[in-house]
């Protein structure tokens, strides 16, 4: 609701600006009336822009808080599946009893992906990216459910968040199976969601009687949970904005996964580990925190752009991984490595008046390298679990007027006005 109006004086001209309020966060001003102004807002990066109105998600950096539809995101990583966070993120609340069974089980009636599809993992080499294989099979997603894509129609766009969030993790797996030279395997409707996955990943057709360990099943769906959204970020922002053209839901995801795929966002945890490998052994990390402080490289997986205090994912993640390190009794020297560099940034004055901790990245990437999961498939676990948060804020995008999206710019290139023909340029 808008309370009361900013103004703004251009030329001698007043405009009077709303001040819109939302349930938590800073008001904001409408900056429509500049349209009769003669000028543009200019704001590299988007830091103090509001392109959208959402009831999804909320971040408050300074205070250290990250709600789902209202709900802290600790609390949800203890206390829920990500199945049932996902279903919160799409429907505004957690699912009861009734509606619980009924989404999980939508779920795993759309987990296997058409076998025409395989052909797609065939035209990949085996050593490409599974970001790259990953971008191509989920726009291709759109070539087989072309019957169910008219982003007007309400069931159109609800089966196909269904189907986007079950096939996830199956296209996940293969595209790690594929880089391993190894057959795909099926999902099980026995298997919860994040057991399916690991199912996927690590079974083989031989393995008759395989065997789950709830610790790393628990950890794995709190990754996902932890990651399933972070409100207007790069990849999120990314599929909007292809949404707001009418493009078909497959291709705004692909084109998310694609943002994500920066080493700037999704592939941060990644970073994390390629660091480790540049650090060496433990004997080489106060020498390179001694780097890090004059600023000679970059500490990756400390601190956050959003949160200004502590990421409230991080010590959630860091319970995780203290659990699943324990569980498994690993003596990884980057493990070593990684635990060190934790010590240092907890306890050294440099840090911590920074507020430069680790965050969500760090703690991920530890763990899933603990799993024995490639670093390549890091931002590909990133993605399936940020599909529902995308695929969410479609949505909601889609359930109300919108606007296509069309940012300006200041252009600052050349004003020549006069053609000259190649025969006179000097």
């Amino acid at each position: 609701m808008a309370d009361t109006n900013a103004k703004l004086t251009v030329n001698g001209e007043e405009y009077e600006l709303p001040i819109i309020k939302g349930t938590l966060g800073r008001p904001v001003i409408d900056i429509a009336a500049l349209q009769e102004s003669g000028f543009w807002s200019y704001d590299p990066g988007f830091k103090v822009t509001a392109p959208v109105e959402s009831k999804i998600t909320y971040i408050d950096g300074g205070k250290g808080e990250l709600l789902h539809r209202g709900y802290p995101i600790d609390e949800l990583a203890n206390n829920a599946e990500y199945l049932e966070v996902a279903y919160a993120l799409l429907h505004g609340d957690l699912p009861t009893a009734e509606q619980k069974e009924e989404f999980f089980e939508k779920i795993r009636e759309h987990t296997p992906v058409h076998d025409q599809l395989r052909k797609f993992f065939e035209g990949f080499r085996r050593d490409a990216h599974p970001m790259a294989i990953m971008v191509g099979v989920v726009g291709a997603l759109s070539a087989f459910y072309h019957e169910d894509l008219d982003v007007s129609n309400e069931e159109h766009r609800e089966i196909t968040a269904i189907r986007l969030i079950a096939k996830m993790p199956t296209l996940a797996a293969m595209s790690y199976k594929y880089s391993q030279g190894e057959p795909f395997m099926y999902p099980r409707n026995d298997f919860n969601y994040a057991e399916n996955f690991l199912y996927m990943m690590f079974a083989t057709p031989a393995d008759v009687d395989y065997e789950k360990n709830d610790v790393i099943t628990r950890a794995m769906d709190k990754i996902f949970t932890l990651h399933a959204d972070h409100e207007q970020n790069a990849s999120t922002s990314t599929v909007r904005l292809a949404g707001s053209t009418g493009a078909n839901p497959y291709a705004c995801i692909a084109a998310g996964i694609a943002a994500l795929w920066g080493p700037s966002h999704g592939g941060a945890n990644e970073a994390v580990l390629e660091m480790l490998d540049e650090i060496g052994t433990v004997e080489n990390v106060p020498e390179f925190m001694e780097k890090v402080k004059s600023r000679e490289v970059k500490l990756m997986g400390f601190g956050h752009r959003v949160y200004k205090n502590f990421d409230p994912r991080a010590q959630v993640m860091k319970e995780t991984c203290d659990e699943v390190l324990e569980a498994l009794g690993i003596n990884d020297p980057k493990l070593e490595l990684a635990m060190a560099l934790e010590k240092i940034a907890l306890e050294d004055p440099f840090f911590i008046e920074r507020n430069l901790y680790p965050n969500v990245d760090f703690y991920s990437g530890i763990i899933l390298k603990a799993i024995g999961i490639p670093t390549s498939m890091f931002t590909v676990i990133f993605a399936l679990a940020r599909t529902s948060g995308w695929i969410s804020h479609w949505l909601e995008m889609h359930s109300a007027p919108f606007k296509i999206g069309r940012p300006r710019q200041l252009y600052t290139g050349e004003t020549r006005r006069d053609f000259v023909k190649v025969e006179d340029r000097k």
